[in-house]
């Protein structure tokens, strides 16, 4: 007599473990049940329809019901929900839209009712302009939104796989697009640091990103929706994108007598087994087991869904499969950028309290002398005995393959030795002779090693500035480009011949550009009997780790993305010039450096470019440079090695593979009194820049004015005596009020002025102590220049100026900060007072006067106070 199993749901699971059975057992009666009309479809492929990717709609049907039974003479029954079920008498009810309500026995039964889109109980949930996207008939009414006249905004909730998918693709169907996370970052399975990348690709391309802001309602606006956020936030849209997550579809279980876990997923063994005789359940809606920890999961992939339910059929066939856990491997497109990830994050990993260690690093996709190699950023995480516990991945290209690498590596549960050692297929199109898997490999193995000892960008917080030395180990030029604040300034080549400049009693903490060049410096260094840590993943690393999101003051719909991005550097140029996201307003300019675009071209007149189509499409250069496959400082050297002899005047472009030369060239530009005249990011990751030797006059576009280095101010506080410490933030306030970039240097007594009111806790040398104890400790403790009588002097000169309504000296250091006034710190002052950047109030940077000096040249004029 045959079997007869039941299978409520399609899709992934349910339509695998259907197709599968069939295989294994011919005479097997397999009825399954579909509430909607589609049995089995591309859900992964929804996003991409509606924003135009995939254009025709029934690509993404991947079996119909007509074309299942005919293949495998399964009786498919659509638009019938399982309703409920009996596992005492072995039935299920259901309720159907041909058929009504009726019971069906069964001998098996798989369950594979998948998982819902979260709805949060707010004001307003219930409108129609909210959408969520699940199945075809969600996919049907967005896309005609989107395509409905009128549309021309959308905002999205949630950064997940789902809503960064959709948040791109409505962006590419030409709507503006807010993205909202209540989190700090987007895609969950990435640590922040890497997903910062994909959350610039967004924030490039013109979708506006609001981080750790929650929703706290909606209310219907004429024809548009508003989103009320927590933070007081209001944002006004076509139409709303819920992606919040998503829960087991189980509640037609409750009843059942099935276990559930604490989030309502249906508990199985390895064979997929509930607790129910001859009851199955696969997919989005069971709990696993994480392949890496061993705990309890859930994983709602495609992937894992589709191998339970071909585990599910071999079990109802007596094959005794087993399941082995999730590892969570996946990948996600986010415009030109491909980010994916496998096992453990270090999230996961610090709840858990389990050790490990982590490695960043920066290769390219293929051989640098084969056109097109882009940089990848990997980060590989593993335990004390370099067992792999997961990988994260970002690039332009051969993401997917070395994530796919790394995720068998930890499938056999190997370790960072086994990374090295693969044996990859190579040629210079596709790779290099070491692989970057290999590369990662080789950097997690000598810290196990004990080959070097590396720190991560979040070290540097708690660094003890008294007893290290924080050492920049790339050129010069670099450095001058951008550093970490602190740091002092020793090529690596330079190295062995200034030893002598290093305390060989602190800690010395390199860094370079991407770790290799410091891997180098701490061999050196540790060889001559220094203690050393070197940054690992060098200061791109610590670049992506301080990422945040520029605020969009105005989104504008996309006409339609163009497949290359343009940034125009007009300095006063008409609106409309700025490109780079294909608006046509300059909303979504590429920010890769703390903020500091918006002046990146306007800090004096090296940075006017053409500022018309015609001038952009008529550019025809003298010379023409390939840095291709140069990491920086590479493409730098270069570009100033191909300038220097052209004439004044002469065009030079250029082409970069290196991201970070779409910032960098714009800081040379400035520096070295260049004009950069055109800047386009391509969708291939490539980069191509437009500079003319010189800065002939007639570069500037009719009616623009160049903004000079007036546009800057600079002063130096070595006073710390109240009344000119509040002449200084009155002159710093009106500056920064005034448009200007302000810099404050603190240098010696002035250090007071930024110091903590609150003692705190450090360790100080006798010296430092007996300075700490003499000096005044915060602003609240100065003493006026003259006429202070004991003291008497500063309460007079507060009472008087709280009568005239005059803010405080502490309200006008609070006043700058607000206003982006820049305080930075004199190391060798603090060094020589033995003050501790703990005692410093928040917000204060600290620099050399090498820093000072790099800002005082770029100001029209100085002051010392």
């Amino acid at each position: 007599m045959s079997k007869k199993v039941l299978i409520v749901g399609g899709v992934a699971g349910g339509a695998s473990a259907a197709a599968r059975l069939r295989r294994l057992d011919e005479e097997a009666h397999i009825v399954m049940f579909e509430r909607d009309p589609y049995i089995s479809f591309a859900n992964c492929g929804l996003p991409y329809y509606i924003g135009g990717s995939i254009q025709d709609r029934s690509k993404l049907l991947v079996q119909t019901p007509e074309a299942m039974h005919k293949r495998f003479n399964i009786d498919v029954r659509i638009e019938s929900e399982v309703v409920s079920i009996d596992p005492v008498n072995k039935k299920v009810r259901v309720e159907s839209k041909e058929r009504g309500s009726y019971e069906e026995s069964y001998d098996a039964l798989i369950l594979s009712p998948g998982a819902k889109p979260i709805r949060p109980n707010l004001p307003g949930i219930e409108s129609s302009k909210i959408h969520m996207l699940r199945n075809i008939p969600d996919t049907d009414k967005i896309k005609t939104k989107v395509a409905a006249e009128g549309t021309r905004s959308a905002v999205v909730i949630g950064g997940g796989f789902i809503g960064v998918e959709m948040a791109e693709n409505l962006r590419e169907a030409g709507l503006e697009v807010s993205l909202i996370e209540a989190g700090p970052q987007i895609l969950a399975p990435f640590d922040t640091e890497m997903s910062s990348i994909l959350a610039k690709e967004l924030d490039e391309h013109g979708v506006n990103l609001i981080f750790s802001d929650m929703v706290q309602g909606f209310a219907e606006v004429g024809e548009q929706i508003e989103v009320q956020l927590a933070s007081g936030t209001v944002l006004q849209s076509d139409m709303v994108l819920l992606a919040i997550g998503v829960s087991p579809d189980t509640s037609f279980l409750k009843d059942s007598g099935l276990e559930f876990g604490p989030r309502g997923h249906i508990l199985v063994n390895e064979r997929m087994e509930t607790n129910l005789d001859q009851v199955y359940a696969v997919g989005d809606a069971v709990e696993v087991v994480d392949f890496v920890n061993g705990t309890k999961t859930a994983i709602p992939l495609a992937g894992p869904a589709n191998k339970q339910g071909r585990i599910a059929a071999d079990n109802v066939s007596g094959l005794g499969t087993t399941y082995k856990g999730s590892q969570g491997t996946s990948i996600i497109k986010v415009f030109g950028v491909t980010g994916a990830s496998t096992g453990n994050n270090e999230k996961t990993l610090q709840r858990l309290g389990l050790p490990y260690h982590v490695i960043y690093v920066h290769p390219s996709s293929h051989a640098t002398y084969y056109p097109g190699a882009t940089p990848i950023s990997m980060k590989l995480i593993f335990d004390p005995k370099g067992t792999v516990l997961g990988a994260q991945a970002v690039g332009y290209s051969g993401v997917d393959k070395r994530i796919d690498d790394i995720a068998t590596v930890i499938r056999f549960r190997g370790t960072v030795t086994d990374l090295t050692e693969l044996e990859l297929s190579y040629a210079p199109p596709y790779s290099s002779a070491k692989d970057p898997v290999n590369m990662a490999g080789f950097a997690a193995e000598n810290i196990l090693k004990g080959m070097t000892t590396v720190f991560v960008p979040k070290d540097l917080e708690g660094r003890d500035h008294n007893n290290t030395i924080l050492v920049d180990v790339r050129s010069e030029i670099e450095h001058a480009n951008g550093h970490i604040e602190g740091s002092i300034n020793i090529p690596v080549d330079d190295l062995r011949g200034r030893l002598a400049e290093l305390d060989p009693s602190k800690e010395i903490w390199v860094y370079c550009q991407v770790g290799l060049r410091g891997y180098t410096a701490s061999r050196i260094l540790q060889q001559k009997g220094f203690r050393v840590k070197n940054l690992t993943g060098g200061y791109k690393t610590y670049q992506l780790s301080n990422y945040s999101p520029k605020k969009k003051d105005s989104l504008t719909p996309n006409a339609g993305i163009s497949a290359a991005r343009k940034e125009i550097a007009a300095t006063g140029a008409p609106t409309g010039t700025d490109t780079s996201n294909g608006t046509g307003t300059g909303a979504g300019t590429a920010s890769a450096a703390a903020n500091t675009n918006a002046t990146a071209f306007a800090a004096n007149s090296s940075a006017s470019v053409s500022a018309t189509a015609k001038q952009e499409s008529d550019l025809t250069p003298d010379s023409v440079l390939d840095a291709c496959g140069l990491c920086c400082p590479g493409p730098l050297i270069q570009v100033k090695m191909s300038m220097d002899p052209l004439l004044d005047g002469q065009v030079l472009k250029v082409t970069a593979s290196d991201p970070g030369f779409y910032e960098d060239i714009k800081a040379w530009a400035r520096m070295s009194k260049h004009t950069l005249l055109q800047l386009t990011k391509l969708p291939t990751g490539m980069i191509e820049a437009y500079l003319r030797k010189g800065i002939p006059a007639d570069s500037i576009p009719t009616g623009a004015q160049p903004v000079q280095t007036s546009n800057a101010s600079t002063m130096v506080v070595f006073s710390g005596d109240l009344d000119k410490a509040i002449a200084s933030f009155i002159i710093a306030n009106g500056a920064a009020s005034s448009g200007k970039k302000v810099t404050m240097f603190f240098t010696f007594w002035g250090l007071n002025i930024i110091r903590k009111d609150e003692k705190v806790p450090v360790n100080k040398n006798f010296i430092g102590k007996m300075f700490g104890a003499m000096m005044p400790r915060g602003s609240r403790k100065l003493t006026l220049s003259n006429m202070n009588m004991m003291g008497m002097g500063s309460k007079m000169i507060r009472s008087v100026m709280k009568n005239n309504n005059v803010s405080s000296l502490e309200e006008l250091i609070q006043m700058a900060v607000d206003q982006g006034v820049e305080i930075v710190a004199c190391q060798m002052s603090m060094d020589l007072m033995g003050i501790t950047r703990e005692e410093l109030i928040d917000g204060v940077g600290i620099g050399g006067v090498g820093y000072y000096l790099g800002q005082a040249d770029q100001s029209s004029h100085n002051l010392f106070i």
